[in-house]
């Protein structure tokens, strides 16, 4: 069996399908399932039994000998999120349990880390470990990653294969809408381009940035499942690695992009940016 949790969410739905598009359907599927959402990402996916993630732990320290992999892509990722209890519980110690499970019956682990523990990228966006220990997030969301990514790299017990994924700024078809304002850059400007032909673009208080050339590494959904999967099969490299492309794009080109396809006529509005994100706001992201 293949465990996923987070899997009713975006990344986490496409990983079930891109698992069934595979072969795989003995899947134990683990989210909040008591939490009332509108959409049903899972009804068209097959899976062997859902599970609420509070029954995890006992669930896993009970069935640990048919597991065959655990992809742990659940967690909170509201970055404007500010209660830092509720990130530490379900973020950092949450996911310091699955390790420590993993570690004790040997279970194969990857887990998801994220871009946003680079920060402003003052030591840039590599993932040598070697840097890891000097990032300084710029968020709280970011910090709860940033301090199980650090947590992971002191154990000396640990699962006989095992890695850590830093996401960069993931996008897709579709699946995106119930994160409405943390939905991504792309299928926020396509959206707003299909509704409204105008899209609203932060403004930018950097002086090395003009107004929509803040710049993020963008990476098609279909990539991180695709490489989530390669990993599960080889099972090689234990350690945190990046998750994007290499390359960067600003807002102000992914808007002509979409535009030239969508909406020859939208226009852009620039608004400030809320003081409540200026010293959390992240301008430029590229994995390297």
């Amino acid at each position: 069996m293949i465990v996923v949790t987070g899997a009713k969410g975006f990344i986490g739905s496409w990983m079930v399908e891109r698992l069934n598009s595979e072969g795989f359907y003995n899947l134990l599927v683990v989210d909040d399932f008591n939490e009332k959402t509108e959409h049903n990402y899972l009804a068209t996916l097959r899976y062997s039994e859902l599970l609420d993630l509070h029954q995890l732990e006992s669930w896993l320290v009970n069935n640990q000998e048919e597991v065959e992999f655990i992809i742990h892509l659940g967690a909170i990722t509201d970055t404007t999120e500010t209660d830092i209890n509720l990130l530490k519980k379900y973020n950092t110690d949450y996911s310091k349990m699955i390790w420590q499970i993993c570690s004790n019956y040997q279970l194969p682990l990857i887990y998801a880390s994220s871009a946003a523990t680079y920060g402003a990228g003052e030591y840039g966006f590599s993932d040598d470990h070697s840097i890891i220990h000097k990032l300084k997030p710029l968020n709280a969301y970011a910090w709860s990653k940033h301090l199980f990514d650090l947590w992971v790299l002191r154990q000396t017990n640990h699962p006989f294969f095992w890695s850590g994924l830093k996401f960069f700024n993931v996008y897709g078809p579709e699946r995106e809408a119930h994160k409405g304002k943390m939905a991504s850059m792309v299928y926020q400007i396509e959206k707003q381009i299909k509704e409204k032909g105008v899209v609203k673009l932060f403004k930018s208080n950097h002086p090395d940035y003009a107004h929509g050339e803040q710049r993020r590494d963008f990476i098609h959904v279909s990539q991180v499942v695709g490489k989530i999967s390669n990993l599960m099969l080889s099972r090689t490299n234990n350690g945190i690695f990046n998750v994007g492309t290499g390359k960067t794009r600003s807002f102000n080109e992914v808007f002509n992009q979409a535009s030239i396809k969508l909406n020859p006529t939208a226009k852009i509005e620039y608004i400030d940016l809320p003081d409540n994100l200026r010293d959390s706001y992240q301008y430029f992201s590229q994995a390297q």
